[in-house]
């Protein structure tokens, strides 16, 4: 499973990158995370408010920050569609 975070590097888009790696290592699940920051890529997934997060290529959130337990179940979530 790839996770990619998007965000410029605000206060959120930190918060959504630490709050994934616990989401992901409490869920125990093999993922990447890995963040991105340049806004040129960024606007290529067409996200056009930060912080957001990528699941294997698809966004799944932007402009905002979900909890832990949100975003364990978007994870878990995406992990089942496939």
């Amino acid at each position: 499973m790839e996770i990619i975070v998007l965000g410029t590097g605000c206060p959120k888009c930190k918060t959504l990158e630490e709050a994934t790696r616990k989401a992901v290592e409490e869920l125990g699940i093999n993922a990447n995370v890995t963040k991105e920051e340049d806004i040129v890529k960024i606007m290529n997934y067409g996200v056009m408010r930060t912080p957001a997060l990528v699941i294997d290529g698809k966004v799944v959130i932007s402009g905002r920050a979900p909890n832990i337990g949100e975003l364990k179940e978007i994870i878990s979530k995406n992990i089942e569609s496939k």
